[in-house]
């Protein structure tokens, strides 16, 4: 028998966090013995947040809800590669729905194949299975970032408001658009 402890990797850009994402680092952290929450980048998104400003709130946020053995770390590449270098027994990904799936199962194969990282899928909770970080920050753009209660902390609406008054009441967010050269 194998007792070497369990680390899973909790991996995204989570810009921002959601109640969506904590609901799968709750579940996550009963599933492990460490759970590492990385913070990584993605050139397809447009970032809202700084990486610090990100780290800052999830820990935060790590530390009035979750255990102990909840981290939080940034990280750049590769998430497989990132993986091996913290020993991570497996990839944690949450799925809301059935595109989630599709798009998880095939990194998950991947990943496997290429890395030999197994992936945990958990789904997320009924309240939060329509909502993602990149929606969230639509909504926001376009309005009053208070309505958006329901799926965020109270600490991020707060950064999203601060963040909005310090740029004269826009978001300094711009959705990437991928056809247009």
């Amino acid at each position: 028998m194998n007792d070497q402890p369990k680390i899973g990797l909790f991996p995204g850009t989570f810009d921002p966090i959601t109640n969506g994402h904590l609901d799968v680092i709750g579940r996550g952290q009963r599933l492990f013995d460490r759970l590492i929450v990385a913070i990584g980048h993605n050139p397809a998104k447009g970032e809202l947040f700084s990486m610090d400003e990100r780290q800052a709130m999830i820990e935060a946020l790590i530390r009035e809800q979750c255990d102990q053995h909840v981290e939080v770390r940034c990280y750049q590449g590769l998430t497989v590669d990132f993986a091996r270098e913290v020993g991570a027994t497996a990839v944690l990904r949450g799925l809301r729905n059935v595109t989630d799936l599709n798009f998880e199962f095939q990194l998950a194969l991947t990943n496997r194949a290429i890395a030999d990282v197994e992936t945990v899928f958990t789904m997320t909770g009924d309240a939060y299975a329509f909502a993602s970080s990149t929606l969230i920050k639509q909504i926001a753009a376009g309005g009053d970032i208070d309505r958006l209660h329901r799926m965020l902390p109270k600490l991020v609406i707060e950064k999203m408001k601060q963040k909005k008054r310090e740029h004269g009441g826009k978001l300094p967010w711009l959705q990437v658009d991928h056809f247009k050269e």
